[in-house]
């Protein structure tokens, strides 16, 4: 069984900065692309930013491009998200997922196999 657990969540000012973790237990971590996947209130969840196998390749929703990296340590089981520069619009549940089955960066929610519970992000203006 595959387990997601994401933290770092909280309440900042516009402006301001978060890096949110997602730790992985259950089966190899380097086995699994991984992304970030948000969702506000009232909207569909989207596509954040996404991370190959080995780390090596990346990518990131035009809406966050030049503020948000995405990054992992293998060794450590766990991928990050580092925010700055936030923004109102950027409040969102923030959710990780795990890919068994690609070993690029995947943008496609729907193939993503393994979900956290998310963690709350609120940008204040």
């Amino acid at each position: 069984q595959v387990q997601l657990v994401e933290s770092g969540g909280g309440l900042v000012q516009a402006g301001g900065s978060l890096r949110l973790s997602c730790a992985v237990s259950g089966r190899t971590f380097s086995s699994y692309s991984m992304g970030w996947f948000r969702q506000a209130p009232g909207k569909e969840r989207e596509f954040v930013a996404a991370i190959s196998r080995g780390g090596g390749s990346s990518e990131y929703s035009n809406s966050v491009k030049g503020r948000f990296t995405i990054s992992r340590d293998n060794a450590k089981s766990t991928m990050y998200l580092q925010m700055n520069s936030l923004k109102p619009e950027d409040t969102a549940v923030y959710y990780c997922a795990a890919d068994a089955h690609t070993i690029y960066a995947n943008t496609r929610l729907y193939e993503y196999e393994y979900w956290g519970q998310g963690t709350q992000v609120t940008v204040s203006s």
